[in-house]
C-alpha cells in the first residue's frame, strides 16, 4: 500500500475543517471560521485584523469584513490603533467572550470523541499535533530571518 501523506492531510483537514463548521453551525450558530477568529483574539491575543489574517491565512480585506460582521453581531470591540494608521484594535466584547467560553468545551469534547472513535489515543495526537504545530512555527521563523 502507497501511503500519499500529502493528500491525507489536505482530505483530512478539509474534512475536519466541514465537520466542525456543520457542528458549530448547528450548535451555536456560528461558524467554524469566525469561531477561529473569535478565538484567535480572545485565547491567543491576535490584537490586529493583520495579525488574525496572517494567523488566519486570509487577505487582511477578507478579516476586514469578517470583523465588520462580528462586530455588528456584538461579538468583537474593533477600534483605531492609537498608533495611528490604518490598523484596527481588535478585542472581544462580553458577548463575544461568552461565546468562545461556551462553544469551547462542548466542541472539544465532540473533537476528543472523534479521536477516540478512530482508535488513535488524544493524549498522543493532541502531544504529536502540538509538535507538528512547533516545528512548523520553528520553520517559519528561521526563513524569515
Amino acid at each position: 500500500m502507497q501511503r500519499n501523506l500529502s493528500f491525507d492531510l489536505h482530505v483530512l483537514t478539509a474534512r475536519l475543517d466541514r465537520a466542525a463548521d456543520r457542528i458549530l453551525r448547528a450548535q451555536s450558530n456560528v461558524s467554524y471560521s469566525r469561531f477561529l477568529a473569535l478565538t484567535l483574539v480572545g485565547e491567543l491575543g491576535a490584537s490586529t485584523q493583520r495579525t488574525l489574517a496572517d494567523c488566519l491565512g486570509v487577505t487582511e480585506p477578507s478579516i476586514s469584513r469578517m470583523t465588520a460582521v462580528l462586530a455588528a453581531e456584538g461579538l468583537l470591540d474593533v477600534q483605531p490603533d492609537p498608533g495611528g494608521g490604518h490598523r484596527r484594535r481588535l478585542s472581544l466584547t462580553d458577548k463575544g467572550k461568552q461565546l468562545v467560553a461556551s462553544v469551547q468545551q462542548g466542541f472539544e469534547e465532540r473533537l476528543a470523541s472523534l479521536v477516540a472513535l478512530s482508535g488513535v489515543p488524544y493524549e498522543q495526537y493532541a502531544e504529536h499535533t502540538a509538535q507538528l504545530r512547533a516545528t512548523l512555527d520553528r520553520m517559519e521563523r528561521e526563513e524569515a530571518r
